[in-house]
């Protein structure tokens, strides 16, 4: 059995060390308040059993709680005096300075739980490590001075999560979509150097690699770029190829303006590979400055082309785009694996969705990539184009900001309908588990601590907007400055951008499966538990429209993706509520509105009912289905990406795609427990356990994951079902 120490380094549990510090505790007491050593043994051994029935590494404080219990439990409460004051003291000492035992051992690369907090940092690597290192400095200011006490209380103990509190310091945001027309057409400045329109297909996609970088460096969330900004390049290289063919054809007797078409339709071709090859090994290869490739999605999206000549030309790119993607990259070995960015999203719309759809066979290269990479996801134009309406009464199609998080339609004051160029201001996110066990099946005392916390999470938001408010434009030129975002004078303040529905503010929920069967007993897949489910999520819904109303910030709600917070929410209700049969009896908990992992329910029936909870959520959700290899069945993908676009607005198909560097294998790799219970990736063919000599990815919050996850998170893996 393995514990975590404060610093975050994994350890192996030692019963001496709490029979040591009882016996010190025992020893201050008089004799007649004294425990018997055989009493202090037991207590050793009660704790050492309890421990190892959570199934999950315990941290040094949960353990000293339970030490403390089983004291009171022997009624030797002056013994528990000593040993509750010992700890007070002592915490009071760390306190003095709470950084340097984490930064010590994320330095020795001995934090487990930081090690495991982003599927897609490699801790080992300088950059990680030094993004790392900041974040512990700005969670500890953030701790002691930039927020209220009782928000970071609650944070703490798992009653709410305050996300990204290791960028909170900084004037940073979460998410946007990069304005790269702007950017691409009137030209930007990286680094202080005027980058003017480019002149090719082949410079525009090196100048995107490039922005992407620099976006990825000055906020700390997803970030989206349109294929359909790339487009208009691709006639501009037409254009110089066909000059150039032409006069290298005048000296040759019989070429026809066909052969010249054709030759130069065939080198635009090969230009059009290179440019989408720049972007997809950039991106893989590119380290930012938080110490991991950039966490993109490319959009495609024929409709967003503004003639047939252009949506031809961004068919090609997205042609490219899905052949090279279902190709992968090339691993250490030399093995084609499967990278984990860029991530991609292709729309469904009638222009593709039909068998006699003109651009059919896109989507059959789509189905075809799935199968094999997990990407992309797809977008129904048409159920989007229901949930989407502006103000005007017009629905929209768009990307969303990384892996879900969308914007809510806005309109600007010329009347026109605008995406690129918003942002999200961050994310705080209320654990809906915690206030269904607090209301112990009393519906009202359940409303009564929903209105609470619901106000603990507006004010923990507008610490997010106050903190971004006077922020000025030169903290981040690219995006303030020079087109990414918006185009500011030096030294303006963003303020006017933080209202008024220009950018967003999430309210996040997670695990609304439990909190319903903690109220009422029942699944969200039953019709009671739908009920209850849907109307949580309405009463969500009203909270955000009503701060938006009074304060015109744009709030919305968003269906949150835990990763390391799975764990940790999970670890803080077993803590406050213990073992409760289909709430807590996992190390990990539901991610939003999500059918709960090990639910047995078809793809079809998954999708359809999670459609409904989707609608609710319009700051953000996405939905999945889990399949077996596809690769050898592509009609049952096409069939699910067909429901999908009359069903549902944003969706996935997950599979798997792994690869043992020690022996070849590149089955399925698996997760099985090792001597002391923990969950370990296991290659089934040669027994490998060695993660620095595999390639494993997995999808986890929308995006895909490469470095491994935490042990809740690893668990929640290891128990999906098949959903086809």
């Amino acid at each position: 059995m393995r514990i975590i120490k404060r610093s975050g380094a994994e350890v192996t549990f030692d019963a001496e060390k709490i029979i040591l510090a009882i016996t010190k505790a025992n020893d201050s007491v008089v004799p007649s308040e004294r425990m018997t050593p055989i009493q202090i043994k037991r207590i050793a051994e009660d704790v050492e059993m309890a421990a190892s029935g959570m199934n999950r590494s315990l941290s040094v404080e949960e353990i000293q709680d339970m030490v403390e219990d089983q004291i009171m439990n022997q009624r030797a409460f002056e013994v528990a005096r000593r040993y509750i004051t010992y700890r007070y003291t002592r915490a009071l000492v760390r306190k003095s300075n709470t950084t340097d035992e984490q930064i010590l051992s994320l330095i020795e690369c001995n934090n487990e739980e930081v090690k495991q907090e982003n599927s897609n940092k490699n801790p080992t690597v300088n950059s990680v490590q030094r993004d790392y290192m900041a974040g512990e400095v700005s969670k500890d200011i953030t701790k002691r001075i930039l927020l209220p006490r009782d928000v970071v209380e609650a944070h703490e103990q798992g009653i709410i999560h305050f996300h990204d509190a290791d960028y909170f310091a900084q004037h940073m945001h979460n998410c946007d979509l990069v304005n790269l027309e702007d950017m691409l057409q009137n030209g930007t400045v990286i680094s202080g150097t005027l980058i003017e329109k480019p002149h090719s297909f082949s410079t525009a996609c090196n100048i995107a690699t490039q922005i992407i970088a620099q976006v990825a460096s000055c906020q700390y969330g997803g970030q989206s770029i349109s294929l359909t900004h790339l487009a208009p390049f691709v006639d501009i290289s037409r254009q110089k190829i066909r000059s150039a063919v032409t006069v290298e054809m005048e000296s040759i007797p019989g070429v026809t303006e066909e052969d010249i078409t054709r030759i130069t339709e065939k080198r635009l071709r090969e230009e059009i590979r290179s440019g989408i090859q720049t972007i997809q090994y950039q991106v893989v290869t590119l380290m930012t400055t938080n110490g991991q490739a950039p966490f993109v999605t490319v959009f495609m999206y024929l409709n967003e082309a503004k003639s047939e000549q252009e949506k031809a030309d961004l068919a090609l790119i997205i042609e490219e785009t899905l052949r090279q993607r279902y190709r992968g990259v090339k691993n250490e070995k030399g093995v084609w694996i499967t990278p984990a960015f860029p991530k991609l999203i292709y729309v469904l719309e009638e222009d593709n969705i039909h068998e006699d759809s003109k651009y059919y066979y896109l989507t059959k290269l789509a189905a075809s990539c799935t199968a094999k990479r997990m990407v992309p996801d797809y977008i129904s134009e048409k159920i989007m184009l229901q949930n989407k309406v502006d103000k005007n009464g017009d629905g929209h199609c768009y990307t969303c900001m990384g892996c879900r998080s969308f914007l809510t339609p806005y309109v600007d004051e010329n009347g026109k309908p605008k995406y690129y160029g918003r942002f999200n201001q961050g994310v705080v996110t209320v654990n809906l588990v915690d206030i269904g066990l607090s209301a112990e099946g009393d519906m009202d005392r359940f409303w009564e601590i929903f209105d609470e916390r619901m106000e603990l999470c507006h004010r923990a938001l507008q610490c997010r907007h106050e903190r971004l408010t006077g922020t000025l434009s030169d903290a981040a030129p690219i995006l303030w400055q020079h087109g990414a975002l918006l185009r500011l004078e030096k030294g303006e303040a963003i303020d006017k951008y933080l209202h008024g529905g220009y950018s967003t503010i999430s309210l996040g929920y997670a695990g609304l499966w439990e909190c319903v069967y903690a109220l009422n007993g029942k699944k969200l897949t039953e019709p009671d538990g739908e009920a209850l489910g849907l109307e949580i999520m309405r009463k969500l819904n009203e909270y955000t429209a009503k701060w938006k109303a009074a304060e015109h910030i744009d709030y919305s709600l968003y269906g949150t993706p835990l990763e390391s917070t799975t764990y940790k929410f999970a670890k803080c209700l077993q803590d406050r509520f213990g073992v409760v049969k289909g709430v807590t009896d996992k190390n990990y908990i539901t991610n939003s509105y999500h059918v709960h992992v090990t639910e047995d329910i078809d793809a079809f029936d998954k999708l359809a009912l999670e459609a409904k909870f989707q609608a609710l959520s319009p700051g953000g959700a996405i939905s999945y289905v889990e399949v077996p290899n596809m690769q050898n069945n592509l009609d049952a993908v096409l069939s699910v990406m067909k429901f999908i676009y009359d069903n549902i607005m944003y969706a996935e198909l997950n599979t798997k795609s792994d690869y043992c560097q020690e022996c070849g294998y590149d089955g399925e790799i698996e997760i099985r427990e090792d001597a002391d219970g923990k969950l370990i990736w296991t290659c089934p063919n040669c027994g490998n356990t060695d993660q620095s000599k595999m390639n494993v990815a997995r999808r986890t919050c929308g995006y895909i994951g490469t470095q491994y996850w935490n042990q809740g998170r690893t668990q929640e893996i290891k128990e999906r079902v098949l959903h086809l």
